[in-house]
């Protein structure tokens, strides 16, 4: 029998929309009249067992990070229940939590007690993140001295070796030089491979084909079509399509 990791029943999330930083500030204080609002997701509803890789497919705005912030516990549901099972690592914001007055090496740990990790298994898996974002000697520089592609190096790396239980991607390959994205590409692979289970979001069809036997269709929040990715893409494509033979009529 399958093992559930992750489970979504019924979730909903709604955002107020507002026209600048002042009155998303004001309304901290006094209750927006008649805001308006997006309907992030809608009503739903969805299991992942363990061991699965499921692709997450949809235009801008269709839901996706949404639902990734909510496995990751950065965003939370209006209503409904979710339920996840285990370490989550996230290749989302990949330099969010990063101190760039520390060096890379002390990141390290400064991440590693932000995904609650212990002191111990921090300095086991410490070489292997060094190793892997080939830094060389600007590990034991400030992170303010980096580039922005030598931050997400350091923070892919940090992400792919905490042995995660569930690992969620979104868009993250764009990292360094095409060396360098067949390496994070490759060890994304090692991490299916060896059990971990990955939601991963990209526009790219023929990586999310290669990656995830199953994927889930979002449109405007609501959940489309959940079944083999051959299938969903086609889905997703014929309303493409659809679109814009309505837009030349």
């Amino acid at each position: 029998m399958s093992e559930k990791i992750i489970s979504f029943k019924n979730v909903s999330k709604t955002y107020i929309l507002y026209k600048s930083d002042a009155a998303r500030f004001k309304a901290l204080f006094i209750k927006p009249r008649n805001p308006k609002t997006n309907k992030a997701l809608n009503d739903v509803s969805f299991d992942i067992n363990r061991g699965e890789s499921v692709g997450v497919i949809g235009d801008n705005g269709a839901g996706k990070s949404t639902l990734l912030k909510m496995i990751t516990g950065v965003a939370f549901p209006d209503c409904g229940e979710i339920f996840v099972d285990g370490k989550v690592a996230a290749l989302l914001e990949l330099t969010a939590g990063f101190s760039l007055e520390m060096t890379g090496r002390e990141n390290i740990y400064l991440k590693g007690y932000i995904l609650g990790l212990e002191d111990s298994y921090i300095k086991e898996i410490e070489e292997n993140i060094i190793e892997f974002a080939q830094l060389g000697e600007y590990i034991d520089q400030p992170v303010r001295t980096y580039s922005s592609g030598m931050k997400m190096r350091l923070g892919f790396a940090i992400n792919v070796n905490i042995e995660p239980d569930v690992l969620v991607v979104d868009e993250a390959l764009a990292v360094g030089d095409a060396s360098f994205k067949k390496k994070c590409k490759d060890k994304i692979k090692e991490i299916i491979n060896a059990g971990t289970t990955v939601l991963y979001v990209s526009h790219n069809a023929n990586s999310v084909k290669e990656i995830c036997p199953r994927s889930i269709y979002l449109r405007k929040g609501a959940i489309i079509f959940d079944g083999p990715t051959e299938e969903a893409l086609q889905v997703y494509n014929d309303y493409k399509e659809s679109q814009k033979n309505k837009k030349k009529k």
